[in-house]
Formats: structure tokens, sequence, C-alpha cells
């Protein structure tokens, strides 16, 4: 599984970059077809500025998730987490 993790309007350091390669490696646990994970780092102009898009591709499609919040590892958390769940029910979904 290939994960690509894009920065925009700033420059991420190697300890973010090294924490979000550890949690999103977690993913393929949950879905043995992934072929590849994006995720892209973006700012935002709100309060809770930080925004993590997360695209999983599978076989017949990707999965997408986003979400903001104060810090890009919460956020990273948050995306993870929702992440894991879609994936446990589209493959509930497809194995009925």
């Amino acid at each position: 599984m290939e994960i690509r993790i894009q920065s925009l309007k700033f420059d991420a350091d190697q300890k973010l970059l090294d924490f979000v390669e550890k949690k999103v490696s977690k993913i393929g646990k949950f879905d043995d077809q992934i072929t590849g994970v994006e995720v892209v780092l973006s700012l935002l102009e709100k309060p809770d500025n930080k925004d993590v898009k997360l695209i999983v591709h599978i076989p017949g499609g990707s999965q997408v998730i986003e979400r903001n919040a104060k810090t890009f590892e919460e956020a990273v958390n948050d995306c993870a987490d929702a992440m894991k769940e879609k994936l446990t029910r589209h493959k509930e979904r497809k194995n009925e």
C-alpha cells in the first residue's frame, strides 16, 4: 500500500510526516484491497484551521474523509478513525 502525503500552503516537518505515516499505515489492516492512500494537509482561515483530507483507493472507487481541527495530529486521528469505520461498513456490505 503506497501512502502519499501532500502539504498545501506550508512545509510539513518530518515529525508530522512520520506521525501521519504511522497512523495511516494502520488503515491497511481494515481492507486488504487498498491500492493506495493520499493524505492532503492544508491550512484554512477558520479557527480550527488545520484540514486533513484522507483518500483511500480501492478497486471500484475511492473512499474520502475530510476533517478540521486545531492540530494536524487531532485531524489525522479523526480521519483515520472515521476511515476505519467506513472501510469496515463497506467491506460488510460487499460481503452480504
